[in-house]
Formats: structure tokens, sequence, C-alpha cells
């Protein structure tokens, strides 16, 4: 039974500038939720960004809408699906659920002794790992960044892509690094439909998908999209549902789908999302949100079931922090383990957590 639910704010410093189409990332404002009871605490760690640039959804307001609607809807015997139940009535929030319901699922996994890939059907105990390239000041520094993370065994390159610098940086990256280089490219919404011709000379480049070209709400303008652009379209921001999943691949508006738990409200839409797919043979993997350890214990578990067969953005804790939160996700072979223990299967360092958090509030759960 859960005794107490804490919130707790922290910061972490990311290695170097993450620069996307939207902004640029220094640093993490960090949100987790520990939901604690008879000696087991379940962890969860909101995605939501600092500011509504990514997504309408901010840490601070995942916070708010926290404290205010979510937190008292749960009593001491709440569960993860219960909680889902309860939270349908709210409209958006995406972040806010996925974060509590992640802490509910883990303790209550602890409590039990199943780990979470266990749970959502994992068949994989290692995934490959790719790894996401911000936008760089020069093509000269994009080859020279994505040379150390081939020297480092990353499987897949992403890059970051906006209006003005993607067609020679993405030639440059091609032509340097050969054919046989999993190459794919990410706009998070920068371009409109008129810029299909644009996107479309992307094709030569062989592909292996453009990911989120057009603004999230444009679903159908995506299905025109790909009727332009022969390399696969796969939709992130957009889909932020099964059935949404089920829309636009019904009209054609991607042939790949990036699943992030905490962009679709939590690991049991997230695992909807992958049984859909897996049952029309359409190609997943798991994207990132700078997750420290935390976070990035659970994508894992995700990552693992059968359908998940590109490889997605776990990438090892050293990609984005100096010191984690938790013991370090280290890359091995161009693979990183799935955690076994029971729930996400691992714990943070609680002395080192400490000294970065700026605020841990209690709330006391009684019974109805």
């Amino acid at each position: 039974m859960i005794s107490e639910i804490r919130l707790r704010r922290a910061r972490i410093d990311l290695v170097s500038p993450f620069r996307t189409s939207f902004g640029v990332e220094t640093s993490r404002e960090l949100l987790y939720v520990e939901v604690s009871g008879e000696g087991t605490t379940g962890w969860g760690e909101c995605v939501a960004m600092s500011e509504p640039m990514y997504s309408s959804e901010y840490v601070d307001g995942c916070e708010s809408v926290l404290r205010r609607f979510m937190l008292p809807l749960v009593n001491r015997d709440t569960t993860a699906q219960s909680f889902a139940r309860a939270v349908s009535g709210i409209r958006g929030h995406y972040m806010a659920k996925a974060v509590l319901e992640t802490a509910l699922l883990d303790f209550q996994l602890r409590r039990d002794g199943v780990s979470l890939g266990t749970f959502l059907g994992a068949t994989q105990t290692r995934v490959r790992s790719g790894v996401s390239v911000g936008i760089q000041p020069s093509i000269d520094d994009l080859l020279r960044v994505v040379q150390g993370y081939l020297d480092d065994g990353y499987q897949r390159i992403k890059l970051k892509i906006e209006p003005g610098f993607d067609i020679e940086p993405v030639r440059a990256v091609r032509t340097t690094f050969g054919a046989e280089l999993l190459l794919q490219v990410d706009a998070n919404s920068a371009y409109q439909l008129s810029d299909a011709e644009h996107l479309a000379r992307l094709d030569e480049f062989d592909l292996l998908l453009i990911e989120q070209p057009l603004p999230e709400e444009q679903v159908a303008s995506h299905a025109q999209l790909s009727k332009v652009v022969r390399t696969p379209i796969c939709l992130d921001e957009s889909i932020l549902s099964a059935d949404v999943a089920r829309e636009a691949l019904d009209i054609g508006a991607c042939s790949i789908i990036n699943i992030k738990p905490g962009r679709v409200g939590g690991f049991l839409e997230a695992k909807k999302i992958h049984d859909l797919c897996y049952e029309r043979g359409v190609a997943v993997w798991c994207g990132g949100m700078l997750e420290t350890g935390i976070g990035r214990a659970a994508n894992l578990a995700l990552a693992a079931l059968p359908g998940f067969t590109l490889p997605g953005d776990t990438s090892a804790s050293s990609r984005y922090f100096r010191r984690d939160v938790t013991a370090p996700f280290v890359l091995r072979d161009g693979h990183l383990d799935v955690p076994t223990g029971p729930g996400i299967g691992i714990d943070p360092d609680t002395d080192y957590l400490d000294s970065i958090t700026s605020r841990s509030d209690k709330v006391l759960v009684c019974d109805e």
C-alpha cells in the first residue's frame, strides 16, 4: 500500500549544448515522482522541458497539474492501471500523467518482484543504440561529432535539421561515412507542406526516415507529403495515443512511429501503440528526451519489445551527463543492457541526487 508520494525538483548540466530547430538545451530541469510504502519506493521521471517548445507541456506546468488535479486522485490502493483510468478525463498533460503513472507502475512491480521489461513483454536482453546529433555550428563540426559517436560504437546516427541546415549537412555525412551508415534526420516540426519539393531532395541520401517534418497537428499534411517524398515519414510529436497512431497509419501519414512513453501518457499507452504497430508490421523505435538514468532504464525496458526493430535514442549516460543520477548506462558493442531487477531495475544514487535537488516535497496519501 502507498503511504506517501514525494515530488522532487533537481537540475543537471548536459556535457555539451544540444541544439534543435526549436532551441538550445544546456541543462535539464528535472521533476521526479517518488511513490513509497511498506519499504518500497517507485520512481518516475518527467520528460518535459523547461519551456513549452518541443510540446505545449513544460516542467513547471507538469508539477502544477500534478499537484492540483492528479495527486488528489491517488489513494493507498491506486495502481498504474487505475490511475490511467482516473485521469482519462483530463485532457492532454501527457507528460504529467506519464511521470506519475510510471512511479506507480515501478512501485507495484518492485513490490511484486517483476521487472518492467517482463511486465511489458520484452524479448531482448539488450537493445541496439543510436544517437541524436544536435545542429552544429558548421559542417566540419558536425562531421567531427559524428565521427566521435561512430568511434564510440553507436549503430545509428540521427541528425537534427532545420531550414538552412539540412541538405548539405546530410550530404556531407553520407559522403564522408558511406552508404552503410544507418542515417536518419529529425526536423522537430520545422517545415511546412510547401517545403515538400525541398524535403524530397533528401531522397538521394537513402535515409532510414525523416522524423516529424511538419507541425504536430498537421497529420493529414504528412499524408500529402508522403506522396512527394520517397523517404519514409516517421511521426513523433503528432502521436499522442494509440488512437492517433491508428488514424495516422490508416491515412498514410507515416510508415514508422517513434514511441516516447512520456509523450503519450505513460508505458501502458506506449505498449498499446507498440502492439498496434507490431500487428500491422509497422516499424517502431524508442525516442529519448534527454532522460537521466531513471527515465533511461524504463525506456530500455520498452525498447526490448519485439516490435522495436530500429535502433532508438537510448544512448549511454555519457552522451548527456558527466555523472548520471544512477549507475551509468554504458555502451557495449553498440548495445545497452536492459535492466532485469524489479520495476525499472535500477536505483538512484541518493547522495548525488540529493546534492542536485533544489526541492523535495512530501504528499501524504490517506485512505478514501
